[in-house]
């Protein structure tokens, strides 16, 4: 017999807050009722969970109990605060993480695929790069797209495709912009990036000292779109994805870097939410416009 949610969440209260009496508060249950779903999972478990100390205020986990809650630990949680929110709302809500470039330049074409097949699902985009498998595991976000790989079981990621890098300067720059002269013609100059933390930032850094520039931050934004419009504005130069370059370009001198490695991108989301028709829809329309190798969508 499969346990009902019921008692696999007292077990988890009681795991979690280390007693009886604080699960029962948690939960809004009597201390009886949470002792008696720990005791009848056990029973459907065939195996002791949980150990009360004398006077029955702290709780030990057996070896077959620590095993449970860490297998529930966080999920378990992740998809209560999921569920919370799906049952307070009218219709299906997926939230998605993303830096700023991807939504602004790649994802209105992503939801146009994505809605044709569900009209009725709202769609929440968070334009950030950091703490996004942080947002997962809280249950603040079901899905991310990001250019690190996470490396974090609870939430898999799957690649989506890779990007090279360019570096602009203002039009206005007197500068001849090649692989040779990088350092020259940068050298001195004021230096526009991402924040601190950010992938893009990290690594134009060190590919800025590799080419023997020692990079200045004079200002630091949140997405390409910002930084762009800061380097067209003449405040310095930067490196961004190359497909935030227009194929005629005004304001601003690029050059393609063939050395950087390529940035992957890669889809993530919640481990529970693995075989979730809206997540596996949003993926497949992410494919659609990010197919396995470089990504080349001028705007």
């Amino acid at each position: 017999m499969v346990p009902n949610l019921t008692l696999i969440q007292a077990f988890y209260e009681v795991a979690h807050e280390g007693s009886y009496s604080a699960a029962a508060r948690s939960l809004g249950l009597s201390y009886q009722s949470v002792t008696n779903h720990v005791r009848r999972l056990e029973q459907l478990v065939g195996d002791k969970l949980v150990v009360s100390e004398k006077g029955g205020k702290h709780i030990f986990l057996t070896p077959c109990g620590n095993a449970m809650y860490k297998m529930l630990d966080p999920e378990l949680d992740i998809m209560l605060k999921r569920l919370s929110l799906v049952f307070g709302r009218e219709r299906p809500l997926l939230r998605v993480g993303l830096p700023q470039a991807v939504f602004f330049y790649l994802f209105p074409q992503i939801l146009q695929r994505f809605q044709r097949a569900h009209e009725g699902i709202e769609l929440q985009a968070l334009e950030r790069d950091t703490m996004l498998p942080e947002l997962i595991k809280d249950g603040a976000l079901d899905v991310c797209i990001s250019e690190s790989f996470f490396g974090d079981p609870v939430v898999p990621q799957r690649l989506l495709g890779v990007y090279q890098l360019s570096l602009i300067v203002p039009q206005q720059w007197d500068v001849s912009l090649t692989a040779d002269t990088i350092a020259d013609s940068l050298k001195n100059r004021p230096f526009v990036t991402y924040e601190p933390g950010q992938t893009l930032r990290n690594v134009s850094i060190d590919f800025l000292s590799q080419v023997g520039v020692d990079p200045v931050v004079s200002v630091s934004t949140s997405g390409s779109s910002s930084v762009k419009r800061c380097v067209a504005s003449g405040l310095g130069y930067s490196i961004i994805p190359s497909w935030c370059i227009y194929a005629e370009e005004s304001l601003v001198q690029s050059l393609l870097l063939e050395d950087i490695p390529e940035i992957k991108l890669y889809f993530g989301h919640a481990q529970f939410l693995l075989e979730n028709i809206y997540v596996k829809s949003l993926f497949d329309a992410c494919q659609e416009i990010m197919p396995a190798r470089t990504l080349d969508l001028p705007p």
